[in-house]
């Protein structure tokens, strides 16, 4: 059963998001703003009510980009980490490179990929997977190679293999940097979705909350822009969410696991 400060973590988010809104609306209704410059949050209800058909399937397409960008993401990252892990030389050589997806801002090189990739559907996976690639790139390369010197010894004078250390050692001791990184990369996984969608400007049956925002933005149809943005809000909290409880699983799983080694 649940106790109270195993409740405080959700309670207290909730009690502050009440009075935010609280005040939002107090706020909108005191000061009489119209929709199109400030709506109240009844309104964008309202909006939500009203459209959450269309925005549901909105959101149904984003997150499908979205969690492929991350699949990728992870996958690559991984990959491209124990790469750096095997030699200091081909760390130094290509983390440069690495570090220029991070830099890079997506809407300069989002539409050379659409213009490249006929299948537009890809191209924003693929967009939003070079936002999200790097912090599981630079926490896994940092996790592999934090490991304990003396366990690193004990290892290396047991004459363990490569393949061994990595196995036994390094990937166990980069677990909680590679969570971290997944907990960063979900988040920058929507975002770059829905940047990409931005650029892309896809409408009918594949189009996600950026575009039916750009529509509502035209329309000025400012409570469904809101409404859209909080959809938006609430699967990024809801990722977020799942990675952290992902995070204590995992972990805890870890810890006894190397608990019934010893």
């Amino acid at each position: 059963m649940l106790e109270g400060r195993d409740l405080l973590p959700i309670l207290a988010p909730v009690m502050v998001g009440i009075v935010i809104v609280g005040i939002w609306q107090l706020t909108c209704t005191v000061l009489a703003l119209p929709d199109y410059l400030f709506p109240a949050p009844t309104h964008v209800w309202q909006a939500l009510m009203a459209d959450w058909r269309t925005l549901l399937h909105a959101l149904v397409g984003t997150l499908e980009v979205t969690l492929l960008a991350f699949a990728l993401a992870v996958v690559c990252g991984t990959l491209i980490a124990l790469l750096f892990v095997q030699s200091r030389l081909i760390e130094i050589s290509l983390f440069p490179y690495a570090i220029m997806l991070q830099v890079t801002p997506i809407v300069a090189i989002a539409p050379l990929i659409i213009i490249m990739i006929d299948d537009t559907f890809v191209s924003l996976v693929l967009c939003a997977a070079v936002v999200a690639v790097f912090p599981i790139i630079s926490n896994t390369t940092t996790g592999l190679r934090t490991v304990d010197p003396g366990l690193l010894a004990y290892f290396r004078m047991n004459k363990a293999s490569r393949w061994q250390q990595l196995v036994r050692l390094r990937i166990p001791s980069a677990l909680p940097f590679f969570f971290a990184g997944l907990r960063i990369a979900s988040g920058l996984s929507l975002i770059g979705a829905v940047v990409a969608e931005f650029v892309a400007g896809t409408g009918g049956r594949s189009a996600g909350l950026a575009y039916e925002i750009l529509q509502a933005s035209f329309q000025l149809d400012v409570p469904r822009m809101f409404a859209a943005l909080l959809l938006i809000t609430l699967t990024g909290i809801a990722l977020a969410s799942a990675m952290a409880g992902l995070t204590r699983v995992a972990l805890r799983w870890h810890g006894a696991a190397a608990g019934d080694e010893r």
